[in-house]
Order: structure tokens, then C-alpha cells, then sequence
């Protein structure tokens, strides 16, 4: 089912990847210690932004589908039908995952 929301300007959405639940040694992790993941898949992009002086627009240089690496606490949460997303800048997102 399609994300119906549309995120303005330079803004992407973003749906955070599930938290560690268990290191790599196969110790659990509770609840109370996991971290806030910081990668996750963009599921909607805004068009872009406008420059100052010629007035174009900037088109994003991400896509939905695109696994990003973003910062600990870029981004805000927000909720959609019952779903947890991040809606942030493109500037919040350091890398993509190929």
C-alpha cells in the first residue's frame, strides 16, 4: 500500500530499519538497551528545493527504495496509519547503501 503523504521542498520520509535485537555473539538485547536504528529505506521524496538566485528547482538526489544512513537524531517521527517514519532533509542523509 502506497505512504499517502508528500513531503515538501528538500524533505524525504523515510521508515526506519527494525532495532538490533540481539548482538553478534547471539546475546539478546532488551528492549530497554536498543538503539535507535539510524538506516532505514526512503518511501517518499519531496520535489526538491529552490536555489536563491536563478529560481530553479534542485532535484533530489535520492528515490524511494533508496537504503540511506542518516544521523542518530536526524528527522522527525511521525506516525501513518499506524506506522512509525522519520520525515527529514536531504541533508540529514550521509550515505546510501548499494
Amino acid at each position: 500500500m502506497p505512504l499517502n503523504i508528500k513531503p515538501s521542498g528538500d524533505r524525504v520520509v523515510v521508515e526506519a530499519a527494525a532495532a538490533e535485537t540481539k548482538t553478534a555473539s547471539g546475546i539478546y538485547i532488551p528492549e530497554t538497551a536498543q538503539e535507535k536504528p539510524q538506516k532505514g529505506t526512503i518511501v517518499a521524496v519531496g520535489p526538491g528545493k529552490y536555489a536563491d538566485i536563478s529560481g530553479s528547482l534542485i532535484p533530489m538526489a535520492f528515490k524511494v527504495g533508496d537504503e540511506v544512513l542518516y544521523g542518530k537524531y536526524a528527522g522527525t517521527e511521525i506516525t501513518v496509519d499506524g506506522k512509525e517514519y522519520l520525515i527529514m532533509r536531504e541533508t540529514d542523509i550521509y550515505a546510501t547503501f548499494s
